[in-house]
């Protein structure tokens, strides 16, 4: 597989299609936010896609997930499945990544055709406290090792003191987080175009 370092590479290829999934079930969410930033700054060559059905997932149960999972999970699996690569953001929730979004993550890495595997997945998060979301960020990224994503390591994009960094309506404004969202995004992109 040909290593790819250079966007310039990249432009004539064709599109990738990326699903980008909020662990934040809020209204008025910083991370849901943090992904509609990531969709206006996508580099040519990327095509952003949210999921807002997270919340319709029921909690990871074994003993429903057989031959006939719910109809919920089944959708997630084939969205995940069908998409180049996946940008998740991840609130903070007690030092650690939010139920909603474990329980998707255990749902889909239990799918048969293991649709992580191999998926590269570039993780965000944005939160009011003074360490943004490095420790969500850490736990995220060791469970998606443990399934066998590719995850992009840096720029690290842990959005702290968010409030300061959003307007009212819930826009990026922060000029040092748009550019780490841009790099970040343009790694994803050589991520997911080597791995086709």
């Amino acid at each position: 597989m040909k290593e790819l370092t250079d966007l310039t590479e990249l432009k004539d290829l064709t599109e990738l299609n990326v699903l980008a999934l909020s662990g934040s079930l809020r209204r008025n969410s910083y991370n849901t936010a943090l992904l509609h930033a990531a969709r206006k700054l996508t580099p040519v060559g990327l095509a952003i896609e949210l999921d807002h059905e997270l919340g319709g997932l029921p909690l990871y149960n074994q003993d429903l997930d057989g031959d006939t999972p719910p109809e919920s999970v089944t959708a997630l699996r084939r969205r995940v499945a069908d998409a180049d690569a996946l940008l998740i953001a991840t609130p903070e929730h007690n030092a650690s990544v939010p139920a909603a979004l474990k329980s998707a993550v255990d749902w889909i890495s239990t799918a048969p055709q293991q649709p992580l595997r191999g998926k590269p997945v570039a993780v965000v998060g944005a939160s009011p406290g003074q360490f943004g979301t490095v420790r969500a960020q850490l736990a995220l990224r060791q469970i998606l090792a443990s399934v066998g994503a590719d995850a992009v390591s840096k720029p690290d994009v842990t959005v702290f003191h968010c409030d300061t960094r959003f307007s009212d309506d819930g826009v990026l404004t922060d000029t040092y987080t748009i550019d780490l969202l841009r790099g970040l995004l343009d790694a994803l992109l050589i991520k997911a175009r080597a791995a086709q």
